[in-house]
């Protein structure tokens, strides 16, 4: 078990998160340049497409995961072998349970494939044997990879990321030499599969050699209450993370049904930066979510406020900045890296932007969410979410195509989730009263708003060759917004905590 404090533990677990990702996303878009120079756009279609399918089949984060992770938190604190081992004993079963379930529903998807693709791509590989190749990876890991929630919960998130990381980054070096050599896509998936069940089965290991007593026979049940407080957790779960399933993962479905598999290429150019940078920046926050949990158990509730609205505002400066370089610099990204004619009107990137902040805003309150155990309420929420998103994107993308599918996911958030679940935060977390949190929240969207017409003002006057021009706009596009949130933001409580918390953390490392 973890003996590191809970500050080392954050910043081993957000400096290998961070570290791993830059290097794997920067590894990830040359790969992903290999690609497309090696193979037509329909095969990004087909990626995109099959994700979705089955991360909407999924079920290893449907509650169960961050149930099992938060009823681990005081076990490991305290020691307790024995519930511990008993924990992992009924996470073990029920992970084979839903393994096997995946994998039997997304067979019954098959005969629906035709369905969805009405005009089949021209590819030489069949497409079912893809389908079955990417039904077999995802359904394949529920077998192992539960033992890493283990090591998240002892707040040892590094070691998991870390591997994770290795094993995707030697992955990504042997599938570009064998596009560059082959041309193949087949081949491609096959070393996909490779590296997953090489990371699974390495998880595994290492989680049975620190947690010997896991493996042990002699487990006791769980008790009876606490079965049921803990299926009652994960019923919960599993409702909020289905129905956010359905929001995120339907629209490159309903974009086939309308503008066919090539448009899912077009865009996901565009949405797979926006995802970088918001799996990017979640480093932070994932790498913080044990400690924070166990600072919650701990402490008053004025330092819970006060860390919550420090956390907050780091929330909004790196989100708000990533969103301004969406709408400023997406386009030009994907001119640089993909060509010309992978660039969409400027309507789309700025959807996209709106989209990426209004989830990256609300990763300080799912982590605060998380960590004081908040499941059951509003767990019927998020399927009006889900439900509006569909009726909104098929009504929207008849109507303005891709901007329409994409824009009905950002009302059906605003109308739901967006307001609801900071409000659930503040009224039965942090027991404060939640108009603090909406009042601030309109100040830094418009915040936000001014410092990206301002940014975009000044990219007006830049006039000279092209690739000067986009280094230009990066340096106008670093040095501004961070200009104006400074000004914002320096006499503020939230600054000096900031300030506090670095030196704190100078001071930590000078002594090691």
């Amino acid at each position: 078990m973890s003996t590191r404090t809970r500050t080392q533990n954050s910043i081993l677990n957000i400096v290998t998160g961070l570290g791993g990702y830059v290097i794997n996303t920067i590894l990830g878009f040359v790969c992903r340049i290999v690609f497309i120079r090696c193979l037509t756009a329909e095969y990004l279609g087909i990626s995109g497409l099959f994700t979705n399918i089955l991360t909407m089949l999924s079920l290893a984060e449907l509650g169960i995961g961050n149930a099992i992770v938060f009823a681990l938190y005081k076990p490991l604190a305290i020691k307790d072998e024995s519930k511990i081992a008993s924990l992992m004993r009924y996470y073990a079963k029920a992970y084979r349970i839903i393994g096997i379930v995946v994998a039997i529903f997304g067979l019954c998807m098959i005969p629906f494939l035709r369905v969805v693709i009405k005009n089949p791509p021209h590819i030489k590989e069949n497409l079912y044997v893809i389908y079955i190749i990417y039904l077999f990876n995802t359904s394949s890991s529920y077998f192992f990879s539960y033992k890493g929630s283990l090591i998240m919960a002892d707040q040892q998130n590094y070691i998991v990321t870390g591997l994770n990381y290795i094993i995707t980054i030697l992955q990504s070096i042997v599938q570009m030499i064998y596009l560059l050599c082959t041309k193949e896509y087949m081949g491609y998936l096959i070393i996909q599969t490779i590296g997953i069940l090489s990371n699974n089965l390495i998880i595994s290991y290492i989680a049975n050699k620190k947690y010997p007593y896991i493996k042990s026979k002699d487990v006791s049940p769980l008790k009876q209450d606490e079965k049921k407080s803990l299926t009652s957790n994960i019923k919960a779960l599993t409702i909020w993370k289905l129905s956010g399933l359905l929001v995120n993962n339907t629209d490159n479905i309903i974009i086939t049904y309308f503008n066919g598999l090539a448009t899912v290429g077009l865009s996901s150019n565009y949405t797979l930066l926006s995802t970088t940078l918001n799996t990017l920046l979640n480093q932070i926050f994932n790498g913080i979510g044990a400690s924070v949990g166990n600072y919650n158990a701990v402490e008053s509730r004025d330092k819970k406020i006060e860390l919550f609205n420090f956390i907050n505002s780091i929330n909004f400066w790196l989100f708000g900045w990533a969103t301004l370089g969406i709408v400023v610099l997406s386009s030009d990204i994907v001119e640089i890296c993909f060509g010309k004619n992978y660039v969409l009107p400027f309507s789309i990137p700025c959807v996209i932007g709106l989209n990426f902040y209004m989830i990256g805003m609300q990763s300080a309150v799912w982590t605060y969410k998380n960590a004081m155990g908040l499941f059951r309420q509003g767990r019927y929420l998020l399927i009006v979410t889900a439900i509006l998103n569909l009726i909104l994107s098929l009504a929207l993308g008849k109507l303005w195509g891709l901007f329409g599918i994409l824009f009905a996911t950002t009302i059906s958030r605003l109308l739901t989730n967006t307001w609801y679940d900071p409000y659930v935060v503040y009224k039965y977390g942090l027991e404060e009263d939640p108009k603090q949190y909406f009042k601030k929240y309109i100040n830094l969207f418009l915040l936000l708003i001014i410092t990206i017409l301002g940014t975009l003002f000044l990219c007006s006057f830049i006039n000279m060759p092209y690739i000067y021009k986009i280094i230009i706009k990066f340096l106008v596009c670093i040095i501004f917004p961070n200009i104006i949130f400074y000004i914002y933001f320096y006499r503020k409580k939230e600054f000096l905590y900031f300030k506090d918390f670095i030196n704190k953390l100078i001071n930590l490392i000078l002594k090691k």
